[in-house]
């Protein structure tokens, strides 16, 4: 299957509230992973290769974050019925091989990716402190393989500006991966 490209940034429009359920055993809402800085979204999952390539730098630049006031939250959005590897079960084992810290959420019914307008994994939504979208990029200059050392942070940066000026860069290069495993309509 063919890459994904996320849409440009829509500046400012509105965060979602939402309620998922957690790998930890409870309940999310937007609220309650808000930052008084922001609140990065990602929607990822346990076994694309463009996840993969960047889990290790997404969990050290959410870390980073999180220091700075930032509020951050993953989702799994695919169809686990298809894609087992992805199924809750699978989310709880690779969260805790990982230690992730971050709340891993799952979006069995696919509404909260739709109403996102979610795309691919990884897709990165960075929303100010009133949760008005600023960031619509990419981690770094990752593809199916890690970027180099040294590669610039570009995730990190910007959200480093939206919790320091509320505004996100102008220029903002797309995030890349595989496609949300989307369930068949019925």
């Amino acid at each position: 299957m063919a890459a994904m490209q996320t849409p440009i940034c829509d500046f400012g429009w509105k965060a979602p509230e939402f309620n998922l359920p957690g790998v930890d055993g409870k309940s999310y809402s937007l609220t309650d992973i808000s930052g008084p800085k922001g609140t990065l979204i990602m929607f990822i999952c346990n076994h694309c290769p463009y996840v993969l390539a960047i889990q290790d730098r997404l969990i050290r630049d959410a870390e980073d974050l999180i220091k700075i006031g930032i509020g951050v939250a993953a989702i799994n959005s695919n169809d686990a019925v298809q894609y087992p590897e992805d199924s809750f079960e699978r989310m709880k084992v690779v969260a805790k091989e990982k230690s992730y810290p971050f709340p891993y959420l799952f979006d069995e019914t696919q509404n909260v990716a739709r109403t996102y307008g979610a795309v691919c994994t990884p897709d990165f939504f960075g929303f100010d402190a009133t949760f008005g979208l600023q960031y619509r990029g990419r981690l770094d200059e990752s593809r199916k393989n890690t970027a180099p050392q040294g590669a610039r942070r570009e995730l990190l940066e910007a959200m480093e500006t939206v919790a320091k000026t509320g505004q996100g860069p102008i220029e903002q290069i797309p995030s890349m991966g595989c496609s949300i495993k989307w369930r068949d309509a019925n």
